[in-house]
């Protein structure tokens, strides 16, 4: 115990010269609040026989402390896994239109105010009149995510009414995320029809005899059944909820706008074909496969996207000036016929074989080591479940390829792989072109350490 007579006082080490470097760098409060954790640990220490630390080796810790808590947590990172909607990874990677136009919006901008009139405006125009040109819905609202689009549209639409749905779509997404709990929350009663693996006609049509607030459609985007099932098509079920007077909404999870099937995938039913069949209400996610930025968005019948827009939880979950800025970039790209073109994640979808093998096999030889093998891609983010693509992979036979996993990640600009038959390999399909060069460059240091 007394030893600790010998332990400065905060004063102390806040008139050292290194203090004063440090204020300047991080701020008075931060730097006291740094030091009095750094002199109660070495207390702690102290307490249990340690030797007390000089005043500059207590200043260190301050200093390396500060670093460590003012270190930014959201940082770039190269995707060399294959999988293009990378959950974990922040899903879509935005496109240079759409990076241009978050800068452009990040200071003052016209989020709700009209230029012409001088007064104020809606935010909902930035995005509203793209969506209805690229799908032919009458009406659009964007908000922060799918799921909100989901909570808020049965909130709006069916707070305390009936809920068709059928038992093969009682789903439950990433972190947690199941539609029935959604479903109560919005106050809407869930009404189960059909069974796991098969739901008919005739179940919708017995559960439209009495009182019913909306049928609801949740596409199976992230997962797929097989074996003995059916179900009815959606124009199928709007035939039979129209006829109810019913109106119908259909949740496409993933969403898209252009045919998956012609870059050789399954075919994921698109945002236009559900409003084709009479959907009145569609809702899908905006940083899947349409390749934007996170936001959920609500297609359909101005009556009914009327009574979404009013609805009090519509503010709680609307999107901010940055996430509209690069959705409307992004849809622009698809109304001017440039998607596959400009957009990261349909470059990546499309990119061919031979195109890939080519650039694995300069990547080993601009290393000198590994070699290149076939392997598969994956779409990712809940989209396309058990659909791949082909790919040609960077196999890196390294002695410890989880520890070099470990050292890629600790990069300057940390590198995602995987392990396949113990070995390191990296997917070019989903590796951007400007980060090749950094990619090579890591790749290079780490391979000379190997050893």
């Amino acid at each position: 115990m007394s030893n600790l007579r010998h332990l400065p006082a905060v004063d102390v080490l806040l008139s050292t010269t290194v203090a004063a470097d440090l204020v300047v760098r991080y701020g008075r409060p931060l730097v006291l609040e740094a030091i009095r954790s750094v002199l109660d640990a070495a207390r702690t220490q102290a307490m249990k026989g340690s030797e007390i630390p000089e005043s500059d080796q207590l200043m260190a810790r301050v200093s390396r402390l500060l670093i460590e808590w003012t270190m930014p947590t959201l940082i770039p990172v190269i995707n060399a896994t294959g999988v293009i909607l990378h959950t974990n990874l922040g899903r879509a990677p935005l496109s240079l239109a759409a990076q241009q136009a978050v800068a452009r919006s990040s200071g003052y901008c016209t989020l709700e105010y009209d230029l012409a009139s001088g007064k104020r405006g809606s935010r909902a125009v930035h995005a509203e009149q793209l969506l209805m040109r690229l799908t032919g819905a009458e009406a659009a609202l964007v908000v922060n995510n799918n799921a909100a689009a989901v909570l808020l549209t049965l909130s709006a639409l069916a707070n305390r009414k009936r809920v068709i749905i059928s038992r093969t779509q009682l789903v439950e997404i990433g972190g947690g995320f199941r539609v029935p709990d959604v479903m109560a929350q919005s106050g809407a009663k869930l009404v189960e029809i059909g069974t796991t693996n098969r739901v008919h006609l005739r179940d919708y049509e017995q559960a439209l005899t009495e009182p019913v607030g909306l049928v609801l459609r949740a596409h199976s985007s992230n997962f797929r059944l097989i074996g003995f099932t059916s179900e009815p098509t959606l124009a199928e079920m709007v035939s039979t909820a129209h006829t109810a007077g019913v109106s119908v909404m259909d949740d496409l999870g993933s969403g898209a706008l252009l045919d998956t099937a012609q870059f050789g995938l399954a075919h994921e039913p698109t945002a236009q074909e559900s409003l084709a069949a009479g959907a009145d209400v569609v809702c899908f996610s905006g940083d899947k496969l349409l390749g934007g930025p996170q936001a959920g968005i609500i297609l359909g019948k101005a009556k009914l996207l009327a009574k979404i827009k009013k609805h009090p939880l519509a503010r709680a979950v609307r999107a901010d000036k940055l996430a509209l800025a690069a959705l409307a970039e992004t849809l622009l790209a698809y109304l001017e016929d440039r998607a596959v073109q400009d957009i990261p994640v349909w470059q990546m979808i499309a990119r061919q074989p031979e195109v890939l093998n080519a650039r694995a096999i300069s990547w080993a030889d601009t290393l000198g080591y590994g070699d290149v093998i076939e392997g598969r891609s994956t779409v990712g983010g809940g989209s396309l479940p058990e659909e791949t693509l082909p790919t040609w992979l960077l196999r890196l036979p390294v002695p410890r390829p989880n520890a070099f996993l470990t050292k890629l990640r600790q990069a300057s600009t940390p590198v995602i792989a995987r392990i396949e038959d113990d070995a390191v390999v990296l997917d070019p399909r989903t590796v951007l072109d400007d980060e090749e060069t950094p990619l090579l460059n890591i790749l290079k240091v780490l391979l000379t350490q190997k050893s």
